[in-house]
């Protein structure tokens, strides 16, 4: 297809498109998107495992994620490469490990609670926007430790505005910035971003006078942290990472926890088998397999982050150069027959049998690259859902399924996951 045709089929059928390229080319295939270098799809386990293993200056995945330096910064974990990328990553994983995801559990359950206890009972409504709400409000927790006051409300006030605009796959286009005289939506942007750096800024400034690194907050451990010749993280390394954790901690599971919703409304079976598991008070097992299921089945990233390849490298049999971009397509490894018998059906009970595979199942990506914040936003969905389904009955009006649409690098409900919640 011309250029412009597969941009279109990229944007519009994010699914349907390489799902129509795997049937018709096979498992490895490259597209063209207009005014971009070419992106060499892989689906192949074997060469996903390649993909994600080859050394870090040979394909670099921070530069294929360049277009969203505008809201995170550009000393993000996602945007680094090589010796910086790895330094930055020992830095923030510590925040999410151990005594510190203990640490927060009461504050999800307490935040989850008051969220769902104000949702609206028996109407037909999108609950994505609901999640969003709601994940918004913990992750605000969990990096600051705010639930209230006049710090946290214009933080959550210019976090929504900034979201709103750079989910908008067109607002980070070269074109959208040159408005003139200090008009249109970039510079409505632009200052919505200083309002929000103004707060965050301050916010590190008094921890640092206070002396503050106790507690489970994620910025009293970025405070805390030392770079290895004992020197303190930056204020500005601090605020592009805890930009980075705000965005790609609140979007993207708001918008998992989307997707399970709308898939347990259309599968009676899976339901009922969960609320009986939550009921009983049983282990995790279950619930673990469903959200395991929903990350297979509708991962929120269709592919992991694109690698540019910088030197010469050999995947699958054959030599790629630079600029061409490497992208593991996390949706048609997910929805590989021969790995997942009845690829499209909704069947946690996969997940009872077995644990998933490391280059399989891979919607946190994989490698040096897999998302530092897998484990917070797992155990972040098993508590919205046990608390959800604890306090209401999950219906639809809807039998047949929403379609996948683009929304920035996300795939979310078409409809916003339309649910009815009934109280019990």
């Amino acid at each position: 297809m011309p250029g412009a045709i597969q941009t279109v089929g990229w944007w519009t059928r994010p699914t349907g498109f390489i799902d129509r390229c795997r049937k018709q080319y096979g498992s490895r295939f490259t597209i063209r998107l207009a005014a971009q270098d070419p992106f060499v799809v892989v689906s192949d386990p074997a060469e996903i495992k390649q993909v994600f293993t080859a050394p870090p200056d040979v394909l670099h995945p921070g530069e294929g994620t360049r277009i969203l330096e505008p809201i995170v910064g550009p000393n993000s974990i996602l945007l680094l490469d090589e010796g910086p990328h790895m330094v930055q990553r020992k830095l923030v994983l510590p925040a999410f490990h151990g005594e510190r995801m203990k640490g927060l559990e009461p504050m999800i359950t307490e935040v989850t609670r008051e969220q769902v206890r104000s949702w609206p009972r028996n109407q037909s409504a999108p609950i994505h926007p609901r999640m969003q709400s709601l994940t918004l409000e913990v992750i605000l927790a969990a990096v600051f430790g705010l639930r209230r006051g006049e710090r946290l409300d214009p933080l959550r006030e210019a976090l929504t505005e900034m979201l709103d605009f750079g989910m908008n796959p067109l607002s980070l286009l070269p074109p959208a910035r040159r408005a003139p005289f200090g008009r249109g939506p970039w510079a409505g942007f632009l200052k919505t971003r200083a309002r929000a750096d103004e707060l965050i800024y301050s916010e590190i400034r008094d921890r640092r006078k206070r002396g503050d690194e106790g507690g489970s907050e994620i910025i009293n451990s970025l405070i805390g942290a030392s770079h290895e010749d004992g020197s303190p993280m930056s204020d500005v390394e601090i605020h592009d990472e805890l930009m980075t954790l705000l965005v790609a901690g609140h979007e993207t599971t708001a918008t998992q926890l989307a997707w399970t919703l709308e898939r347990l409304s259309r599968e009676p079976r899976v339901l009922e088998t969960l609320v009986d598991s939550v009921d009983q008070g049983d282990d995790d097992t279950y619930l673990t397999a469903v959200i395991r299921e929903s990350l297979r089945l509708r991962p929120v990233l269709l592919n992991a982050a694109p690698r540019t390849v910088k030197k010469p490298i050999e995947i699958g049999g054959v030599t790629y150069r630079p600029r061409v971009h490497m992208l593991a397509s996390v949706w048609l490894v997910h929805h590989d027959p021969d790995i997942y018998p009845e690829p499209y059906a909704f069947r946690p009970e996969r997940f009872l049998e077995s644990d998933p595979g490391t280059y399989t199942w891979i919607p946190f990506g994989g490698g040096r690259r897999r998302c530092v914040g897998a484990s917070f936003a797992q155990l972040e969905m098993g508590i919205v859902l046990r608390e959800l389904l604890r306090e209401t009955r999950v219906a639809t009006h809807h039998n047949r399924s929403e379609p996948a649409r683009r929304r920035m690098i996300t795939s979310t409900p078409g409809n916003g996951a339309e649910t009815t919640l009934i109280s019990r």
